[in-house]
């Protein structure tokens, strides 16, 4: 099923349940006022939202159901799916960029980055829905998309195997993770991670259950290509399941290994790389980094105002899985 939540009823929005193509959306409030708290009762809320889904389905011209309003579903009214969670970790599963990154500034891969995730602790106060503008206040800040697949779980035991995580992973969305790549490394120089750096990401119009992914759900990865574009302009196709080191259940298992996780936690894969360059990038660091490494310079600029972005993932037949983000650089004004 696929799931998303309206910009209304205060900060976590009104939970939504969408049809598969993403063209009618029913309110499911008598199940769960928001997305937070049906996952808070998954093994509840889950059976009753599915059975939303598939009446979506099996009555197509239905104008209600269960009492509720059946309508068209519209991306620029839409929040986040979970318009602020109790946890966002983010993970660098792709081995790929992390090499080429560090090979750029003469560094080698430490043996110990293809055993133990990296995994910084992320903003989730508030995330961006998918049309919402990614507002910063200068473009010397160098702006950077960074398209990535996400995992949402219920509650996660501390110390779980890689086998029991996967079993709580609920739903699968997407995110443009965004940063401000010029602020890094005066931040990482400290010693103690990303803040200034990271503002707030946008979430993909909706979540989706992993089965409905068919077979492109694999080992707890996602076997699609991630499409990315600027300005109009092709960036890039990198495929999600490709080079993708650890898996969501690991990823999951690694953020757990000492502490419980809650339901809503959103775990992120990092920004998707492939070895073979020629798929083309998911973040602008990525492809600069592949211009040094090829002419000693990068050529391609980070995102000014009024620039454009789009990350999609669609199934074979062209068809829209998460519903795409789609976003311009706006100039944030500042207090005073």
């Amino acid at each position: 099923m696929k799931l998303a939540s309206l910009k209304e009823g205060g900060r976590d929005g009104t939970l939504v349940v969408a049809d598969r193509d993403l063209s009618r959306a029913v309110r499911v409030t008598d199940i769960a006022r928001t997305l937070q708290a049906a996952l808070e009762d998954w093994n509840n809320t889950a059976p009753r939202l599915n059975r939303v889904y598939e009446l979506l389905h099996d009555a197509a011209k239905a104008q209600t159901i269960n009492g509720e309003e059946v309508f068209a579903l519209d991306p620029a009214a839409l929040a986040a799916p979970l318009p602020r969670a109790y946890e966002f970790v983010d993970g660098s599963a792709y081995l790929p960029h992390v090499a080429r990154v560090r090979r750029a500034r003469g560094a080698e891969v430490p043996e110990s980055f293809y055993v133990d995730p990296l995994m910084y602790q992320a903003t989730s106060a508030g995330f961006l829905g998918p049309r919402d503008p990614v507002l910063v206040t200068s473009e010397d800040y160098g702006i950077d998309l960074e398209a990535e697949v996400v995992v949402i779980t219920d509650d996660v035991p501390m110390a779980v195997t890689p086998a029991q995580a996967a079993a709580h992973i609920q739903l699968v969305g997407l995110v443009n993770d965004v940063s401000l790549r010029n602020l890094i490394p005066a931040e990482l120089a400290k010693g103690f991670g990303f803040l200034q750096s990271k503002p707030r990401s946008a979430l993909s119009p909706v979540f989706v259950t992993p089965d409905e992914l068919g077979e492109a759900w694999k080992n707890c990865k996602l076997h699609l290509p991630m499409r990315t574009w600027i300005n109009g302009k092709w960036f890039g196709e990198a495929n999600c399941g490709v080079d993708m080191q650890f898996s969501f259940a690991d990823l999951v298992a690694h953020a757990a290994k000492t502490r419980p996780l809650s339901a809503g936690t959103i775990v992120g894969s990092g920004t998707i790389a492939n070895e073979d360059t020629a798929k083309g990038a998911s973040c602008l660091a990525e492809q600069r980094t592949v211009e040094t490494l090829r002419d000693g310079k990068p050529s391609t600029p980070f995102l000014k105002f009024g620039d454009s972005l789009k990350i999609e993932v669609t199934d074979g037949a062209g068809g829209s899985i998460f519903g795409a983000i789609e976003q311009t650089i706006e100039q944030a004004k500042t207090p005073g």
